[in-house]
């Protein structure tokens, strides 16, 4: 399936918000084949529990200014995985930790990578 505008401009702000905080490691995956009801997954990393929710906070605020609601959050009080589901894409900032166990990555290999750049990516260390 080919992916909207709408959605590649939704990943390009979350990307930009999340790299704004730090965020690392950043992937968009197209999974609009295998789920009918979202379109893309965006995965961050955050090196620790206040980056993560740094992260998470910057993303709704950057998507809310651009017009997107956030429609559900789950996770933010631990700030260990938060999820943000903005309809067309969801949102999955996790602790280092959780990404590695999780490799949600790995469960959505199949699904091609939604191209995003970045002013000035941080490198994973």
């Amino acid at each position: 399936m080919t992916t909207s505008q709408t959605t590649i401009d939704m990943v390009s702000i979350a990307a930009l918000a999340a790299d704004a905080k730090g965020g690392v490691d950043i992937v968009a995956l197209d999974v609009s084949e295998p789920l009918p009801f979202v379109d893309a997954f965006i995965i961050v990393t955050g090196r620790n529990e206040r980056q993560v929710a740094a992260i998470a906070d910057e993303v709704e605020e950057k998507m809310l200014e651009a017009g997107y609601k956030r429609l559900r959050r789950e996770g933010r009080a631990d700030a260990r995985w938060v999820l943000e589901d903005f309809g067309d894409i969801v949102v999955h900032v996790f602790h280092e930790e959780e990404r590695m166990y999780y490799s949600l990555e790995r469960l959505w290999n199949d699904c091609p990578t939604i191209p995003f750049e970045l002013p000035n990516p941080v490198e994973n260390s």
